[in-house]
């Protein structure tokens, strides 16, 4: 049955899956928010523990998501061996020797494209494969030609929750308004943000990629929101912050990749913002190892969902990376979501499920996974860092410290409510944090 469902869907193309994942009316929001959600269903009679079939759904919505991917863009996503989706033909170099590259050349591979991380000191290079070479081969052979380099896939990674549409819209990057007295900066990896939603109204917003042009998306808009939206019905963890927002996936099939995920990274790391929200997932990949692991020596803190593919699943990346602050999602009962990943990356749990967030336009709709959960996390170290910082300054400067990092874990960590087995544990982390947020009172005077 599953299997003629998935071919059905993906003979159909985008109307089948719009089916899948419906978008039904749902009861009015604590506060007053009036919402949607896309692939919510009653809960299931009969499901073990009392389950949820969006919880179903959402475990299963990452790997229909690459399927439909690699059918719709067969010319220019392919599979890894392990059925992860990759840009096709293209193999990634980090920081590769004159002699390396020219052994590359010289072996068929064409450099696509050459680029600086200057505030990480990295150089990555895209290689393109020799024309009738699998990309597996090629890059099997890179690393032959070069132990000592570091070589991969161009890796594509997705969004980590249940979330509606996309638009575009002419506006400029950035706007008018003010950050909050007491917020440290926050930085976002994920898909363009709406700005012209009302949480957004006076929050400054710096939003980078796409050639200067921002291509809002339901996901980014929605991470955004919980991040540093503010109205007079809605806040989120650290409401009128400044936020830095890079879009790695500028209306592209091949949006995701791990050589827009590193440039971004790098961006945010020389515009010093502390703490960085990625509600991104995918298998683990060699360029984006090092340069993740080059951020949190620096004491940059990187938040990261830890996926929604299942307790029983491998680890998803970055958020299983060393150092990086792994968040998972508990329901309105303080249950961890059945579809959440389990393991030694879980590092605290927040709300993700049975809450709102802003939509492309002036409205609000309930998400679920663990997309939502991880910018609570980033929001409530963005306030420890501040905390901790002693400051009253009106526009507080950015501090990017390891000491100071570890502090605010650790501060985080103690005020967390212990749930599950005792000390740490593989489900809740060290526990549950921001279990009042998203806020639906007033978080600011308007």
């Amino acid at each position: 049955m599953t299997r003629v469902l998935l071919l059905t869907i993906l003979m159909l193309g985008p109307a089948a899956e719009a089916q899948i994942l419906p978008r039904v009316p749902l009861p009015t929001l604590p506060g007053g928010l009036p919402g949607t959600l896309t692939g919510n269903l009653p809960t299931g009679a009969g499901l073990p523990g009392g389950l949820t079939q969006d919880g179903r759904r959402l475990e299963r919505a990452r790997k229909l998501r690459i399927r439909l991917l690699l059918r719709r863009h067969a010319d220019v996503v392919e599979a890894d061996p392990s059925g992860e989706p990759i840009v096709r033909g293209e193999v990634v170099a980090l920081s590769p020797t004159d002699g390396a590259l020219a052994q590359a050349r010289s072996a068929g591979f064409s450099i696509v494209r050459d680029g600086s991380l200057g505030a990480l000191g990295i150089r990555i290079v895209v290689l393109g494969v020799p024309p009738g070479t699998a990309t597996s081969q090629a890059l099997s052979a890179l690393r032959r030609l070069d132990p000592a380099g570091t070589y991969d896939f161009n890796n594509i990674y997705t969004e980590s929750g249940m979330t509606g549409g996309a638009g575009t819209m002419p506006a400029a990057p950035g706007g008018p308004g003010s950050a909050s007295p007491a917020a440290t900066p926050l930085g976002l990896v994920d898909g363009g943000v709406a700005t012209v939603q009302i949480v957004f109204g006076g929050v400054v917003v710096h939003q980078h990629g796409c050639g200067g042009t921002v291509i809002p998306t339901a996901h980014g808009t929605e991470v955004a929101s919980l991040l540093v939206g503010r109205s007079a019905r809605f806040g989120g963890a650290a409401p009128g912050a400044t936020l830095y927002a890079a879009d790695v996936y500028c209306g592209k099939p091949t949006g995701g990749a791990v050589d827009a995920v590193a440039e971004a990274l790098a961006w945010l790391a020389g515009q010093q913002v502390p703490v960085i929200n990625i509600s991104l997932v995918g298998p683990p990949n060699g360029l984006l190892q090092q340069v993740i692991a080059r951020l949190v020596a620096r004491g940059f803190l990187i938040v990261a969902a830890v996926g929604n593919d299942g307790p029983a699943a491998p680890p998803l990346y970055p958020a299983a990376y060393p150092g990086v602050v792994g968040v998972t999602a508990v329901d309105a009962h303080r249950r961890v979501i059945f579809e959440a990943e389990r393991g030694q990356q879980v590092m605290f749990a927040a709300p993700g499920a049975d809450i709102p967030a802003a939509t492309l336009r002036d409205g609000f709709e309930q998400v679920r996974g663990t997309s939502f959960a991880a910018p609570l996390v980033a929001g409530l170290l963005a306030a420890r860092l501040r905390s901790m910082a002693g400051g009253n300054d009106p526009v507080p400067p950015p501090t990017v410290d390891p000491a100071a990092a570890h502090a605010a874990v650790d501060s985080l960590a103690r005020a967390a409510i212990h749930l599950g087995a005792p000390g740490r544990n593989t489900v809740f982390g060290y526990g549950l944090v921001g279990a009042d947020l998203p806020s639906p009172r007033p978080a600011s005077r308007e």
